[in-house]
């Protein structure tokens, strides 16, 4: 899954407890699409998501988004210059967090676990999955 500036997505490798999938995402509003993505690893854990850039040193995760918190607005196919920056197959998916809109680019699975994910959040807990 791939991730930019204005929003990071999930995926990564497991640990005790928690699981993760490929993750990438893109600068929002750019409108020539493809710059501004970044590729990373999201680790779910209880009701976060943590999102780390792959090529970085820092053992801390880059972005935290909550679960409660994630709106998913929609999804696209990559277009342009997106289908060179992003892997074969990712579907981007348009989500607001915190009031912040964010695009994550994920495989078909990665994408299935994401919406399992939020879709699995306990009673009572806001979750709106498009």
């Amino acid at each position: 899954m791939s991730s930019g500036d204005s929003g990071s997505g999930p995926g990564g490798s497991g640990s005790s407890g928690s699981s993760g999938a490929d993750v990438a995402g893109g600068a929002d509003g750019d409108p020539d699409h493809g710059k501004g993505w970044v590729f990373g690893i999201a680790r779910y854990s209880g009701d976060r998501i943590e999102w780390f850039r792959v090529f970085s040193y820092s053992p801390r995760p880059r972005r935290v988004l909550q679960r409660g918190r994630i709106q998913v607005i929609g999804r696209r196919e990559p277009a342009g210059q997106e289908e060179l920056a992003l892997l074969a197959g990712a579907v981007i998916l348009v989500c607001e967090h915190a009031d912040a809109r964010i695009e994550l680019a994920l495989s078909d699975d990665a994408l299935t676990g994401f919406l399992a994910w939020l879709e699995a959040a306990p009673p009572g807990q806001r979750v709106n999955v498009a």
